[in-house]
């Protein structure tokens, strides 16, 4: 697991240890039997990235002010 995933609270933690699983198999890993998690991995990580901006953003307006 990748280390900066890994201690941190996320909301892909299911999505990254389905791919940690899948990648213990080199065969799958090798010949693309773990696409599909990777792309549902990659989905999620673009999902919640999207979410900090809009969070990030309103904060940004929030304290335009002061």
């Amino acid at each position: 697991m990748h280390p900066q995933l890994s201690d941190k609270r996320i909301t892909c933690r299911e999505f990254i240890q389905a791919l940690d699983a899948c990648h213990t198999s080199n065969w799958k890993r090798l010949t693309g039997g773990c696409n599909e998690e990777k792309m549902a991995l990659n989905k999620c990580l673009r999902k919640e990235a999207k979410r900090r901006r809009k969070t990030e953003q309103a904060w940004k307006e929030l304290h335009a002010d002061d």
